[in-house]
């Protein structure tokens, strides 16, 4: 437990040095040449707001790993899907990357919304920032055969992951081998396998046979 605390802390500690430095960068050049202001103010907020979200994601996965949920409320799942995916759609359009959205029934879960929202919206994000440009993520969410679990498929049509990583993928600031310049996936997928686990949840990942990777969410239906 010591030693991932202190990984964890290396791996924050590294993380946010990367904005700040980026940010010192950017008020030297704004002292160099006044004319630039503009552009090293834009530079500026858009490093912070990297430094506040993940500082927020480091305080979300406290408060899971505390035990912290929050109230509980009864959930449609189609229509809160429908909600992250129509929020992931601009960051999609960036890369020309069409998501396609399958759901075939109504399905309800008692859990806490905001959670349940960021595991999903985690989830897709990440395969929207590993899948290729001008391709497809798709998105599907459908009741098992026995009617008491939702299970919600995110794949994409990405590198994937080395076979030898994939245990590995949900631990904090992962980094494949397969990815682009070895980039850093942050706190999203951690986030998303704690919250996905308080809610009696699980999640399984690997690639898939004709390429790219599949992340199944199962949750509990009330």
């Amino acid at each position: 437990l010591v030693n991932a605390q202190q990984r964890l802390l290396h791996d924050v500690s590294h993380e946010l040095r990367s904005p700040l430095a980026r940010i010192q960068a950017a008020i030297g050049l704004a002292h160099q040449q006044p004319d630039k202001i503009p552009l090293t103010l834009e530079r500026i907020e858009k490093e912070s707001q990297r430094m506040n979200d993940l500082i927020g994601e480091l305080l979300a996965l406290s408060r899971l790993e505390a035990g912290v949920i929050g109230k509980l409320e009864v959930i449609d799942m189609s229509e809160l899907i429908a909600e992250i995916v129509e929020d992931a759609r601009l960051e999609a359009d960036s890369k020309n990357v069409k998501i396609v959205l399958t759901t075939a029934e109504e399905a309800f879960i008692k859990g806490q919304y905001d959670l349940i929202y960021r595991a999903i919206e985690n989830v897709l994000r990440n395969a929207i920032k590993h899948t290729k440009s001008n391709s497809t993520v798709s998105v599907s969410a459908n009741l098992g055969s026995s009617g008491h679990q939702l299970h919600i498929v995110i794949t994409d049509q990405g590198p994937g992951v080395a076979e030898t990583e994939l245990a590995a993928i949900f631990e904090p600031f992962f980094r494949g081998s397969n990815s682009q310049k070895a980039q850093s996936i942050g706190l999203g997928l951690t986030i998303a396998l704690k919250a996905v686990e308080v809610h009696n949840g699980k999640i399984i990942a690997g690639n898939r046979q004709e390429g790219g990777f599949r992340v199944e969410i199962v949750l509990p239906v009330s």
